[in-house]
């Protein structure tokens, strides 16, 4: 389910950019507008990393093989990533570029008018695609914090896109105020000037991505709410004297591997021990399914490492 909204949003991402793409080139070409064209790159490079996303996509759904065990869901965070580096290298770098250029020979904008009425085409064009993939990032915010939400998200598809679409929106921003202060003021200069401005958000933008999808890709533990709901379903059992600790990996967006120590009380013997925590493993996929992969291992309290800060 979580899937099928991350590539709805994606789609929709991608559909809004191409359009948008070929009419912002098509007046750069036209006026000779630095900031339109920095905006043509933009939203070229947005429409390059929506397929790199769903193409992210359909490589993480394969199934777990002898190479990959616990799947290929990972592979999301590893197109993320790269397109967090295209955001940087590409849409800033020649962004930056182009409007250094223009600072250096200036010169003015013909026909002005087109560029603004590209420019609202774009704003309902990206504003649609930001709005699909805002609806689709709030519903699962729950009551955290924007930046919160996007810190604790296992998810990059959806929160990529919604940075990709705020990024194209305070672009577009910027080159309006560019293109028409350059006009009123008779400065061409302030054209290159919005265009260096665009390369500037490409570039924060990129290095806030770049810095959560590292994290994914290093590895991330599970929400606390899932880690303290194991921990109290394994404590709640007669049986488990004590949880020495719950550690979380996730695999994927919807996929977590857990690993657990417990400390099994004395009287129950070896064949009950491995019927009861067969029955728990079935518990606790069916109470939490995002949990792939469940490891229990018996161990007493003492004998457990203390690793307490990594518990988690």
């Amino acid at each position: 389910m979580a899937a099928q909204g991350s590539k709805k949003v994606i789609i929709a991402a991608l559909a809004g950019n191409s359009l948008i793409a070929i009419t912002k080139f098509g007046a750069a070409a036209y006026t000779g507008s630095s900031a339109m064209f920095s905006e043509g790159i933009h939203s070229l490079v947005d429409t390059g990393n929506q397929g790199l996303l769903l193409h992210g996509l359909k490589r993480s759904a394969r199934p777990a093989d002898k190479r990959h065990p616990f799947g290929y869901g990972s592979e999301i965070y590893f197109w993320a990533f790269v397109v967090a580096i295209l955001i940087f290298a590409v849409g800033s770098g020649i962004s930056i570029y182009e409007g250094v250029h223009k600072l250096l020979d200036p010169h003015p904008i013909k026909d002005a008018y087109v560029n603004y009425i590209v420019l609202g085409l774009a704003m309902v064009f990206e504003g649609v695609a930001w709005w699909v993939a805002y609806k689709e990032f709030k519903a699962g915010k729950g009551s955290r914090g924007y930046l919160k939400a996007i810190q604790v998200s296992k998810d990059p598809s959806i929160f990529t896109v919604l940075l990709e679409d705020t990024a194209a929106m305070l672009g577009l921003i910027a080159a309006f105020i560019g293109i028409l202060l350059g006009q009123l003021l008779d400065i061409p200069e302030l054209d290159g000037a919005a265009s260096i401005v665009i390369g500037c958000i490409l570039a924060v933008a990129a290095i806030f991505l770049a810095y959560e999808t590292k994290g994914l890709l290093i590895g991330e533990r599970a929400d606390m709410r899932v880690i303290e709901k194991v921990r109290a379903l394994v404590a709640a059992k007669g049986w488990v004297t004590h949880v020495n600790h719950v550690r979380t990996i996730h695999t994927a967006p919807q996929r977590v591997f857990v690993a657990i120590s417990a400390d099994i009380a004395d009287h129950v013997s070896m064949g009950d021990g491995e019927r009861l925590i067969e029955e728990l493993e079935h518990e606790l996929k069916a109470e939490i399914p995002e949990l792939s992969s469940i490891y229990i291992r018996p161990e007493k309290r003492e004998d457990a490492v203390p690793t307490e800060k990594l518990d988690g």
